[in-house]
């Protein structure tokens, strides 16, 4: 009987059996789908794993929720070629391999070509790639296996970056699994830990979305232990010993192995392995089992070891494709390479364990009397009659503290010494800050000591109070910020603020700048053109006039190139070209759309015959360029998304309309001013407040003019609440 007749069985008692259909393909492949890609950081994983098989030296991993709303993992690899962008992200396309003879010799992570391709189907993928020699890079996204759009030419950085958003958008029930977001980062983390372990030649980073402080930060280096202290600590390094085993005359076992283990000092509560097999991240229970039963005898019951292993096998003795995403591995004669393995670290173990190493703390005496004279003072206040304890009252509990952003509660004890002990501290960071940013030895001109000199005497002991000891709350507008000091609330103004540090940094780095290449060359004539055009007071009848005056302001900053080169790193060429801008705060890139009006500003404002003034104006139009102004993009938040509307006309009649359909608004330009929008807000938060808790000195005038205005203190706030 054919499979497809619907005739019913002749003699059967029974129902009909059920019949056999094909799946569609896209159930298929979101199965597959499944399997490849089980969790986020499987995804995390995999990506790694690309970013090293395209021959990478720095790999950042940015995740948010746990990876279910963002991954993002960029390298400087060799990159995409564009002719394969189509088939990127297709179900067994590779550059790995050609013929499954292949597999036998295989030295890459990534052989299947599945893991792209899974991504897409549980996921969104956005690619951003450029290679060796092209001019610009292309952006292309990706569902079910398949290009959204066609390439797009965009700026892009040496090598790839994959961004994967929403993944399991349409998995409900592994969404669900996967619902408490801080899960999956710390199996994130410790996939990153241990490829930084072994690939000592790459860079590693990974951080949270929006936090300012990387969870892992490995720069490439020559040694495995430098490599292992940056990762998990001093601690763990100084309780390895090194340990190797090479098997070179046993038939088909022939097996190379090195790496560190822990002696008998080392105490954890939870074992950490590190097991690499031909340069490939996998586990292997067996082994993990025989290396626990050996530590066992050495290490206290609650005690567990640290292994880092790297095994180098023949390739053909390695069948890498066993697991759907390639954990395992299989080997061959691995009864034999296990027993050797474990017998080696046994003898190793043996001949350390001779002495152990017990870690003691210094009692402080100061500590000890301090606990003493609390001891005796709570004495006497049980003896005395009547007598109560003093208690710091409500409304004086600073529940914030700078230095733990975290929100905990903290004790904080009054007096002088303490005090004292704190500024002291303050003190010698910031000295060590400047010793390394201004060498003693670097442009000592008496001008420039003026300089710094007036700011000095200027700064307002309260604001730096304020400044220095300061918790960042939240924008309140476009231009003021919150800050909370002590049991104050503070309203800053931001642009005033970053302008006034910006000035002070261009004098404190004055002649040790580092650089900012432009992409291309900028022609000094044609930005002040640009910011001639763009001033109100010159209307369009005087393009002579604005010519002539770009020709002479031009011819300025060209005569005093050496000197502006020399001391703020503002590079400009014999053919009138700006090619390099100074770095005034690190991490931190000033609007270059206001950047011809800065050069306008240095060639009309500055005057060149005096010293002093020349490096106070030139510092001020620097601090002016790189202070953080609102974009020039309107605020698409709230009601300023009607600003965005391809059809103007009801803005033009002055009408409002409550409901702002997608298809009548500008998407482009509406993304670009949310981008621009939210990196300043980023910008303030993790780059400009903790750079002016370091470095600002705020002047008097700061007090007066509106940058700093008190709008609450709980003090006064408890009195009126108080009376209700």
């Amino acid at each position: 009987m054919d499979v497809d007749d619907p005739s019913p069985l002749v003699g059967g008692g029974g129902a009909d059996p059920p019949r056999i259909r094909r799946l569609e393909e896209s159930v298929v492949n979101r199965i597959a789908a499944g399997e490849v890609i089980q969790r986020p950081s499987s995804a995390v994983k995999e990506l790694i794993e690309n970013s090293l098989d395209a021959g990478a030296s720095t790999v950042s991993v940015t995740v948010k929720d746990g990876g279910l709303k963002l991954i993002q993992v960029s390298d400087d690899g060799h990159g995409i070629r564009f002719e394969d962008l189509p088939i990127l992200c297709e179900r067994h396309t590779t550059s790995k391999l050609s013929a499954y003879e292949d597999l036998q010799t295989i030295k890459s992570m990534g052989f299947r070509g599945e893991a792209l391709a899974s991504m897409t189907y549980v996921g969104h993928v956005t690619v951003t790639t450029i290679t060796a020699g092209q001019l610009h890079g292309y952006r292309v996204s990706y569902k079910d296996g398949v290009m959204e759009n066609e390439p797009k030419p965009c700026a892009a950085v040496k090598g790839t970056q994959i961004m994967v958003e929403n993944l399991f958008y349409n998995m409900v029930a592994r969404r669900k699994t996967l619902q408490n977001s801080n899960d999956d980062y710390p199996k994130i983390v410790d996939f990153i830990s241990r490829f930084a372990v072994h690939h000592i030649n790459v860079s590693f980073s990974c951080r949270k979305h929006g936090a300012n402080r990387a969870d892992v930060h490995s720069a490439s280096t020559s040694s495995r232990l430098d490599a292992i202290r940056n990762v998990y600590g001093a601690s763990v390094v100084r309780d390895l010993m090194e340990i190797e085993v090479s098997d070179n005359n046993a038939g088909d076992a022939v097996f190379k192995m090195d790496g560190y283990i822990s002696n008998a000092n080392y105490v954890a509560k939870k074992i950490t392995m590190i097991l690499f097999i031909n340069d490939r991240l996998v586990d292997c229970t067996s082994l993990k089992r025989a290396i626990e039963f050996v530590y066992s005898a050495t290490l206290p019951q609650a005690s567990k070891p640290f292994i880092y292993m790297s095994i180098n096998l023949p390739s053909e003795h390695v069948d890498v494709n066993i697991h759907p995403t390639k954990k395992e591995v299989s080997l061959l004669n691995q009864e034999h390479i296990i027993e050797t393995i474990k017998n080696t670290i046994e003898e190793k173990l043996r001949s350390s364990n001779t002495t152990r190493i017990f870690q003691t703390q210094a009692v402080n005496p100061s500590a000890l009397i301090q606990a003493n004279t609390q001891k005796e003072k709570g004495t006497e206040v049980k003896i005395a009659s009547g007598m109560k304890s003093q208690k710091t009252p409500v409304s004086q509990i600073v529940r914030t503290d700078p230095r733990d952003p975290s929100g905990r509660l903290h004790t904080y004890w009054h007096g002088q010494s303490s005090n004292l002990e704190k500024k002291s501290d303050l003190v010698s960071v910031r000295n060590v800050v400047r010793s390394r940013r201004n060498p003693k030895d670097a442009c000592d001109l008496s001008s420039r000591h003026e300089l710094l000199t007036e700011v000095d005497s200027h700064c307002h002991p309260g604001l730096l109070e304020v400044v220095k000891n300061c918790t960042y709350v939240g924008l309140a507008d476009e231009v003021f910020a919150l800050i909370q000091h002590n049991t104050r609330l503070y309203l800053v103004n931001v642009v005033n603020v970053s302008k006034e540090l910006m000035y002070q940094q261009a004098l404190c780095r004055f002649g040790n700048f580092n650089a900012i290449q432009l992409s291309e060359p900028a022609p000094l004539r044609e930005l002040l053109l640009m910011a001639l055009k763009d001033d109100e007071l010159m209307g369009d009848e005087n393009d002579e006039e604005k010519l002539e005056i770009a020709e002479v302001n031009s011819d300025i900053l060209k005569e005093n190139a050496e000197m502006i080169n020399e001391y703020f790193s503002i590079h400009i060429d014999k053919d009138g070209n700006l090619t390099r801008l100074p770095v005034v705060l690190d991490q931190y890139t000033p609007d270059m759309d206001r950047l011809p009006e800065f050069v306008l500003t240095m060639g009309n404002d500055v005057t060149w015959d005096d010293e002093k003034e020349c490096f106070r104006m030139a510092a001020a139009a620097i601090g002016n360029f790189y202070a953080l102004h609102p974009p020039i993009l309107p605020n698409p938040s709230g009601s300023g998304i009607q600003l965005y509307k391809k059809n103007k006309d009801c803005m033009a009649s002055g009408e409002h309309v409550d409901n702002t359909d997608e298809d009548d608004i500008d998407q482009e330009l509406l993304a670009e001013a949310e981008t621009a929008w939210s990196q300043r807000e980023w910008t303030i938060q993790h780059v400009l407040f903790p750079s002016m808790r370091l470095f600002l000195k705020p002047p008097k005038s700061m007090a007066t003019d509106g940058t700093f205005v008190q709008v609450a203190s709980l003090e006064k706030l408890y009195k009126i609440f108080e009376r209700c």
